[in-house]
């Protein structure tokens, strides 16, 4: 009866902690999320308040009342539709390119082997400890004397170069998990390399190739840096640059509610797509490691 009682408690006691645990796990990640959608908030506040309202004190987290037509006030302050334009455009022909280039880099790095061919790989990837600031000046250097500064150019050919090692190595990680049968199974059928790789391989890593999309997009429509430097046109200004005018200047004062109205604009796809593809977001970032 006693080791009954005592097998009980130990259970009671073990469920328990079980409990606290998770509650803790709850608790921590709960807090955690507050601190992190904050500033995300405020930016929403903000976008939301008189251009009066925004450093009173103490802090209006409510605008009361909102002022919605900020978010009119601002698109139509610039040619944001023109902006909207270009930014799809780079977008779309930037995601298109990472997926075609790294996708055949990283497939020949999983399934064919060549002397030095683990030593490329390895300084493939050490290429991701270098800061993009070591190569930005040669890389504009290297443009300029194509000619193809104040272009769209510089913003996306390069993407066909598979100049992205960490999408090269997300996607070989993935191929790797692929047993070899089917590569076996298809040229016995018949197929040749190109068959094999676009029946055969590139179904079985979808989930891989939306988190690329995924990534890419989120590179493409939150660059800042690239357009501003190799665009001088107000015409193929992107969402992001066009942003920057409401930074004001030396005489004139940042408009903060209409600059927090187009980030909460641009912000948004990124969100709702993240949302949207969560699930095959994380299953082609979970599934890379498993085989070598």
């Amino acid at each position: 009866m006693a080791n009954t009682t005592t097998a009980r408690s130990g259970f009671v006691s073990g469920r328990q902690i079980k409990l606290f645990n998770k509650a803790l796990t709850y608790i921590i990640v709960s807090l955690l999320a507050v601190v992190i959608l904050v500033p995300f908030f405020w930016m929403v506040s903000t976008a939301l308040q008189a251009e009066g309202d925004i450093f009173a004190w103490p802090p209006k987290w409510i605008p009361d009342p909102p002022q919605w037509q900020n978010f009119v006030e601002a698109w139509t302050a610039m040619p944001f539709n023109q902006f909207l334009f270009n930014t799809v455009f780079i977008v779309a022909l930037g995601i298109i390119a990472e997926l075609a280039s790294t996708t055949i880099v990283a497939y020949g790095f999983a399934r064919f082997r060549f002397p030095g061919s683990e030593i490329i790989f390895l300084v493939l990837l050490a290429t991701m400890m270098l800061p993009f600031h070591v190569t930005l000046i040669p890389t504009f250097l290297i443009w300029q004397k194509f000619g193809l500064i104040g272009q769209f150019d510089p913003l996306v050919l390069r993407a066909w170069t598979a100049w992205g090692p960490f999408y090269i190595f997300l996607l070989r990680q993935f191929f790797m998990t692929l047993p070899r049968e089917l590569d076996d199974a298809a040229e016995i059928d018949g197929s040749n390399f190109l068959q094999t790789f676009f029946y055969i391989m590139l179904p079985q890593v979808k989930p891989a190739l939306l988190a690329v999309a995924i990534f890419a997009f989120r590179g493409y429509w939150n660059d800042f840096l690239g357009p501003l430097i190799y665009l001088n046109d107000m015409k193929l200004y992107t969402l992001n640059v066009g942003m920057y005018f409401f930074m004001g200047g030396v005489n004139e004062a940042p408009q903060w509610n209409y600059l927090m109205a187009m980030s909460t604009i641009v912000a948004l796809p990124v969100i709702l797509l993240f949302f949207a593809a969560q699930r095959y977001f994380i299953e082609g970032i979970t599934f890379t490691g498993i085989k070598d």
